[in-house]
């Protein structure tokens, strides 16, 4: 039986220690490393040494019993959330860790969110009870208050699978029908296993266990009801599918592709469907840590990693997996990339173009009006990171400049775009109805277009003209968001249509129907949770109003205030030292991205950008008309008068 296990946590819970005392005690590994010297099983990248921080996820292999386990270790710090989301796709069960002594933090409630969002059944383990400040109970009850109700503490609850009354009947009140089994039969011990087992699997109750790592407490224990606890369902007698969910290079600039096999099984030298083509498997490696070995078969429920395939991108469906993942962490800061002027803007641009197919979410874009690679993150660390990737693997001097908020646009009202190419010898038009969307929802497309007017066929290209690329809005030119965008109608020609030209028309179209709307500028938001000692309460919600958030009533249980609120991430991004100083060390608070909303000073961010809406070049609302064999430009606003499909 194959399991894949991914381990998450804040940074310096002890999630990687954790892992390291996991593979000694399956025998994985023959010595224990620790992060603070420098010699984990896991973290073998020299950055993730040097920092004592788990940058980039990687996987261990060990046998248990009759499973083989796939085991995770995943980012900690919220910086490289990317990385830790992109993991959470292919696991079978998550080990969430939480320090005894410093209980839930900012990035646990993240891990907890994206879990429940993915419906990955998960384990707790409470870490460090060996120190003298850790207090299990009161963990305990952060997590049944900030996470779930349906945690239960498993350290002396079971033996071999014989379970504590208290534990019995815990699980009973959660199903009528097995309350009505353990009221008429008691206890068996077969039938409160396996629904334990399956009441886990459907995310209807997190185990908690507990101990310490560095310690060597409660390791042993732990290990060994994780393995009576789970189990997978794969099948290998369909077709094979499977999802990529990392993209590493080795120095020879070759592509190495890390898939989880979700059904069937893949062979060497095997071509395999990604999308409508198919590649060719030259190489097939089963990773454990840096070290690999190569097979000539894999099969459902394993992590492996294939040389040959080109034109793959991390979270696509391969094999007979059509669909692609989607990430919800989103980066909300962009910077430039400054390097020597006698460097070529191309190779330094190729360079950064191999990291953002290994991290997609990074999203490097060359800006031709300034000359310069911009870059999408998440916060400093990673950009701290990113300078030292680039010098270490492609012996680059670079450094960025100061971080700016990325900003996006949508529409408030409706409108309807026209949009005509017709230089001599081609012709397209499209009329296209723009509708805001719901928030953070992005672009969705449909098409009301009769086939007597556009063939499928064009239709479909004009989908794909939609979506190849993001949209610029017309306030400070930053992507358009929360749109949808409806086809109306359109007209081609037998003789003069190219694919090309509906590119042409769709974006003079889209462009031409954001200019007849009323448009705004969208900020990122984060959600926010503070705890403090009650005499802070006015400090506090005085600076939430102050940085333009807004909060809900606060909460007073004995000494302490519990404050949730919402705020632009351009206020608050640099207040959590001054919050700790201004509590004096003794308050907590929590970010968590939460989308975009309407900006809170949409007229000085238009001003300081200085977007010229009628200088992008790329950007047009104009038409193309053509009278007499000579093409003529119809300005946008005028453009409606002499579509075609109008008369």
């Amino acid at each position: 039986m194959n399991k894949i296990i991914g381990m998450f946590a804040h940074v310096d819970a002890g999630k990687t220690t954790l892992a390291e005392q996991i593979l000694y005690h399956t025998k994985s590994i023959r010595s224990l490393g620790r992060v603070d010297h420098k010699d984990s099983f896991l973290d073998n990248n020299n950055i993730e040494k040097e920092r004592g921080i788990t940058v980039f996820s990687d996987q261990a292999v060990f046998k248990y019993n009759s499973s083989t386990y796939y085991l995770v270790d995943t980012p900690g710090h919220m910086d490289f959330s990317s990385e830790m989301e992109r993991a959470i796709q292919i696991m079978d069960y998550a080990i969430v860790i939480i320090s005894g002594n410093q209980g839930i933090q900012s990035q646990t409630e993240v891990i907890w969110e994206l879990l429940r969002k993915n419906k990955i059944p998960t384990f707790f383990f409470i870490n460090k009870v060996d120190i003298e400040t850790s207090n299990l109970e009161a963990v305990l009850n952060e997590i049944k208050l900030n996470l779930t109700l349906d945690v239960y503490l498993m350290d002396d609850s079971f033996e071999g699978g014989n379970m504590s009354p208290e534990l019995v009947e815990f699980i009973a009140e959660k199903d009528d029908n097995l309350l009505e089994k353990y009221l008429e039969n008691g206890y068996k011990k077969d039938l409160w296993l396996n629904s334990v087992r399956k009441m886990i699997k459907q995310n209807k109750l997190f185990p908690c266990f507990s101990g310490s790592a560095l310690k060597d407490i409660g390791i042993d224990t732990f290990i060994e009801k994780l393995d009576i606890l789970t189990f997978t369902e794969y099948d290998n007698k369909v077709k094979f599918s499977g999802i990529v969910y990392k993209v590493r290079y080795d120095e020879d600039q070759n592509k190495i592709t890390y898939i989880k096999a979700l059904s069937g099984v893949l062979n060497i030298k095997e071509k395999i469907q990604i999308g409508e083509n198919y590649e060719k498997v030259n190489e097939i490696r089963i990773y454990n840590g840096s070290k690999f070995k190569t097979a000539d078969s894999v099969s459902a429920g394993q992590l492996f990693a294939v040389c040959g395939l080109t034109s793959v991108k991390i979270g696509d469906g391969i094999g007979s997996l059509g669909k692609k993942a989607n990430y919800s962490a989103v980066p909300t800061l962009k910077s430039k990339v400054i390097f020597d002027d006698k460097l070529n803007p191309k190779e330094v641009l190729n360079c950064f173009k191999i990291l953002e197919d290994e991290d997609p979410a990074l999203n490097i874009t060359w800006n031709e009006k300034m000359k310069e690679i911009q870059v999408h993150i998440m916060g400093i660390v990673q950009l701290e990171v990113l300078k030292q990737v680039v010098k270490e693997r492609f012996n680059l001097l670079v450094d960025f400049g100061p971080c700016k908020i990325l900003y996006k646009e949508t529409i408030l009202e409706n409108s309807i775009g026209y949009g005509h190419f017709e230089p001599l010898k081609h012709y397209a038009e499209v009329h296209l109805r723009l509708e805001p969307g719901e928030r953070n929802s992005g672009i969705t497309f449909k098409s009301e277009c009769s086939t007597d007017d556009l063939t499928i066929g064009n239709q479909n290209l004009i989908r794909t003209n939609i979506y190849e690329r993001e949209h610029h809005g017309i306030l400070t030119g930053s992507p358009v968001t929360d749109l949808k965008i409806t086809l109306l109608t359109g007209r081609a020609h037998i003789k003069h249509t190219s694919g090309g030209d509906f590119r042409e028309a769709t974006l003079r179209a889209l462009r031409q129907g954001l200019e007849s709307a009323k448009n705004v500028v969208l900020e990122p938001y984060y959600r926010f949770k503070i705890s403090a000692d009650v005499e802070y309460i006015g400090k506090v919600l005085s600076d939430i109003q102050r940085l333009n958030g807004s909060f809900k009533s606060p909460d007073i249980h004995n000494d302490k205030v519990f404050i949730n609120g919402r705020g632009p991430v351009s206020e608050f991004m640099n207040y959590n030292l001054e919050f700790i100083s201004s509590t004096n060390g003794r308050g907590k608070i929590n970010f968590v991205f939460d989308g975009y909303d309407v900006c809170h000073n949409q007229e000085e961010v238009i001003q300081n950008i200085g977007y010229n809406n009628n200088a992008d070049i790329e950007y047009t609302s104009s038409s193309i008309f053509c009278s007499k064999g000579q093409a003529f430009l119809v300005s946008g606003d005028k453009a409606k008068e002499y579509m075609h499909c109008l008369k």
